[in-house]
């Protein structure tokens, strides 16, 4: 079934017949539109949208139809290497299912034999730069974890939030805030997985708490928020919190 697709992706890429915007990608410029469907992806599924869920995985699908057949112009690989590449990762990754091994050795630690294999040294390597900051600050402080550079309960992370805190309140310079603002919410994501939160799921949750509020807020004001003064929101608030806790 795939391969009506590879023809099609296969044709706009044409150098002489070829859509004029599909032939002159590369593989940084269509980058954004695969972060982009994966969002989306997992948006129709938070929406618990099925038809939306099968119309978005096509769309990802496309994207890595599209970065194969771009790697395949120039010579690198095509899809089917890339569909060998993950049937040989999945298989070396579950040896108790296809190997003969009688227990998985467990996910982390086939991961680490692999990036030992490929020369990463570091316990951090192999955690994606692409990622959003929230996501790959969890990651980074799990890796470190693993290898022991972890506190040893919840009490000395929260003193270190409270710590950086203050220091946000001494900095005096925006180099010194910015660098300060980014130790309070690396440490704010620390304490969040000593808790065994999900970090980017709160945050998430708590955005959309967020907007559910203002929206409430702003439906039922008679005039413009910007006439209003703060204390005159905070009433909004709490009437808005009380009213949907309500429902």
């Amino acid at each position: 079934m795939i391969d009506p697709l590879l023809e099609i992706m296969r044709r706009l890429r044409d150098p002489d017949n070829g859509c004029d915007w599909d032939k002159v990608q590369t593989f940084k410029t269509i980058a954004p539109y695969t972060i982009e469907e994966a969002y989306e992806v997992a948006d129709a599924i938070d929406r618990e949208d099925m038809l939306a869920l099968k119309d978005e995985l096509g769309d990802l699908l496309l994207q890595v139809v599209f970065h194969s057949q771009i790697a395949a112009d120039s010579g690198t690989f095509d899809f089917k290497d890339v569909v060998l590449s993950i049937c040989d990762k999945m298989t070396r990754r579950h040896p108790h299912i296809f190997g003969e091994a009688d227990a998985s050795p467990g996910w982390e630690q086939i991961k680490a034999g692999e990036r030992e294999r490929s020369g990463q040294s570091s316990a951090l390597d192999g955690v994606a730069l692409a990622l959003p900051a929230l996501l790959r600050a969890q990651k980074i402080q799990k890796r470190a974890a693993r290898v022991g550079f972890d506190w040893p309960d919840k009490a000395p992370v929260k003193d270190k939030l409270l710590e950086e805190l203050d220091e946000v309140a001494a900095a005096t310079s925006e180099a010194e805030i910015h660098e300060e603002i980014g130790d309070l919410l690396f440490s704010a994501v620390n304490l969040a997985r000593h808790y065994k939160v999900d970090a980017e799921r709160a945050l998430a949750d708590a955005t959309d708490k967020f907007t559910r509020r203002f929206n409430q807020i702003e439906s039922s004001l008679t005039k413009d928020m910007q006439d209003m003064s703060i204390d005159e929101l905070e009433v909004e608030w709490q009437k808005a919190k009380a009213s949907l806790a309500a429902r």
